[in-house]
């Protein structure tokens, strides 16, 4: 692993200070990682629903549509 220094002023640095000694974080390390990652996963659903958003419309979403959803739902969860 690397690391990198970055320089905060005293109010965020409380901040970072607080959630790692409220929310369980070993470090301030630890902390900025899980943000990091989150702010990834976030990034990576913005892109999945905006290509979403662009994707031509298939179909309708009727009762038949969702009957099959759940069918579907429910042979995925059976395993």
């Amino acid at each position: 692993m690397t690391s990198m220094n970055i320089s905060l002023p005293e109010d965020l640095k409380s901040f970072v200070d607080q959630q790692v000694a409220g929310k369980g974080y070993v470090t301030s390390s630890e902390y900025l990682r899980d943000l990091i990652r989150r702010e990834q996963d976030r990034e990576a659903l913005r892109a999945l629903l905006l290509a979403g958003a662009a994707s031509p419309l298939v179909g309708e979403a009727d009762d038949a549509y969702f009957d099959e959803l759940r069918s579907l739902a429910r042979d995925r969860a059976a395993g």
